[in-house]
């Protein structure tokens, strides 16, 4: 191996938002995650709702949205 091209390889502190914590190894000493195996639904087998800035109420909200704008457009056509 080459000298001096390798980065720092530490024992990494790694936090979960749910207050869990472990070790790996890793070249960054601290690393923060939002779901860890003992949050995950997968792997915990609770069913918990992972919505980062309410994307699925936009999805709707765009959904109803597309709605409305194709009755409008059929409501004109049918007027003229």
């Amino acid at each position: 191996m080459k000298k001096d091209i390798h980065p720092k390889y530490y024992q990494a502190k790694v936090t979960c938002s749910c207050g869990n914590a472990f070790e790996v190894g890793s070249t960054v000493e601290e690393i923060n995650v939002e779901i860890c195996n003992s949050c995950h639904p997968f792997f915990s087998g609770k069913e918990k709702l992972v919505d980062t800035a309410g994307r699925i109420d936009r999805f709707k909200a765009k959904v109803e949205a597309a709605e409305k704008f194709k009755e409008t457009k059929k409501s004109d056509t049918k007027d003229k």
